[in-house]
C-alpha cells in the first residue's frame, strides 16, 4: 500500500465517560477512563495505518514523559515517528474529552504554542513529504508550517489533502492551488468559501464553488451529515452511527478513509461511503482512537449504500 504522511497535532487524550455532564458547581462520577495517543494528526495517522497505508507522522511533542509515551504508542501502531519533533521545555498537548450520554461531550484543550508546528519542523521532514504518495495537512497548524508542507508535498507530486480552515487569504489560495482533496467541518466551510452554508443545498453549492478553484474532490460537513462533491457529481451522506457515543475523532477518521480510498483508486462516491463508515465506527466508542480495519469499513460502506 502507498505511503502517507500526516502533518498535524500529536498529543495525549484523556477520555472520561460520565452518566450525565454536571452543571455549574456540580460533580459526576467517572464511569470509564482512558488515556491514549490523540490529537488530530495522530488520529488520522492511526486511521490511515488501520486502512493499510504505510504512515509517517510530522508533528511536535514535548521532551517529557507524556511525549515519550504517545510516541511509543504511535510506533506500536506501526507509524513512523522519526519526523516528530521533541521540543525541549514544552509540555505535550493534553486533550480532555468528557463524554456524556447520547454523544454529548465537552472537550478541554491544553495545547501550548510551542507544540504547534513551525516551518523549520516541516522542513526537517521535507524528504518524507517529497516522497509520499499522499500528504494530509491540517490547516489548524500555523500558516508558515502549512504552506511549507503544501509546497513540499506538491513538489513531490503527492496527492495533497487539506483539512480545516486556512489561517488567512494567502494560505487559502495556496491550499486551493495545491490540494486535490479539501475537507472542512460546518464552521470551517465558511472560512473557505467566504459565507456560511445554512443547509444541504447551500453546502452543495459551496462545495461546487471550491471545485472551480482547483481541488478535485471537496468534502464539507452539514448539520446532519456530509457532502462530498467532484466535477461529475456529488453525494449527500447521512451520519451512519446508529447509537453515537462520542463524536471525537469521527472527522479525522472521515478524512483518513476518504484519502486512503482515493489513493487506492476508488471512485469519489465509493471513497465518500468509506469515509462515512469509518466516521461511524469511531463515533460508536469513547475517544478518537480508531479501532476499525479495512475489511470492516469496506463492508459497512457497502451495506450503507444499499
Amino acid at each position: 500500500m502507498s505511503g502517507v504522511v500526516v502533518v498535524g497535532q500529536v498529543g495525549r487524550d484523556l477520555v472520561l465517560r460520565v452518566e450525565e455532564l454536571p452543571g455549574e458547581g456540580g460533580a459526576a462520577p467517572v464511569l470509564e477512563r482512558r488515556e491514549l495517543l490523540g490529537g488530530k494528526g495522530a488520529n488520522q495517522a492511526v486511521a490511515c495505518r488501520r486502512l493499510g497505508a504505510e504512515v509517517r507522522l510530522v508533528g511536535v511533542v514535548g521532551a517529557d514523559a507524556a511525549g515519550e509515551a504517545v510516541l511509543a504508542q504511535a510506533a506500536g501502531d506501526g507509524i513512523d515517528v522519526g519526523a516528530v519533533v521533541r521540543r525541549e521545555g514544552a509540555p505535550t498537548a493534553l486533550l480532555v474529552d468528557v463524554v456524556g450520554p447520547r454523544g454529548v461531550r465537552r472537550l478541554l484543550e491544553d495545547v501550548d504554542d510551542r507544540v504547534l508546528l513551525a516551518a523549520a519542523d516541516v522542513r526537517a521532514g521535507r524528504e518524507a513529504l517529497r516522497t509520499a504518495d499522499a500528504v494530509l495537512v491540517q490547516l489548524q497548524q500555523p500558516g508558515p508550517a502549512v504552506t511549507e508542507a503544501l509546497a513540499a508535498a506538491a513538489a513531490g507530486g503527492a496527492m495533497v489533502v487539506a483539512d480545516g480552515a486556512p489561517a488567512d487569504a494567502a494560505v487559502r489560495r495556496r491550499v486551493l492551488d495545491a490540494a486535490a482533496l479539501v475537507r472542512a467541518d460546518t464552521a470551517e466551510a465558511g472560512a473557505l468559501v467566504g459565507w456560511a452554508p445554512q443547509d444541504v443545498p447551500g453546502t452543495v453549492r459551496a462545495a461546487r464553488s471550491l471545485l472551480e478553484e482547483g481541488p478535485r474532490v471537496v468534502a464539507l460537513a452539514t448539520g446532519d451529515g456530509d457532502v462530498v462533491a467532484w466535477p461529475e457529481g456529488h453525494v449527500v451522506l447521512p451520519h451512519l452511527a446508529e447509537d453515537p457515543v462520542d463524536p471525537t475523532g469521527a472527522g479525522d477518521a472521515f478524512v483518513a478513509a476518504l484519502s486512503v480510498a482515493l489513493l487506492r483508486g476508488e471512485s469519489p462516491e465509493t471513497a465518500a461511503w468509506w469515509a462515512a463508515a469509518a466516521a461511524a465506527e469511531v463515533a460508536g466508542a469513547a475517544g478518537g482512537r480508531p479501532a476499525f480495519d479495512l475489511d470492516r469499513v469496506r463492508e459497512s460502506a457497502a451495506r450503507a449504500r444499499r
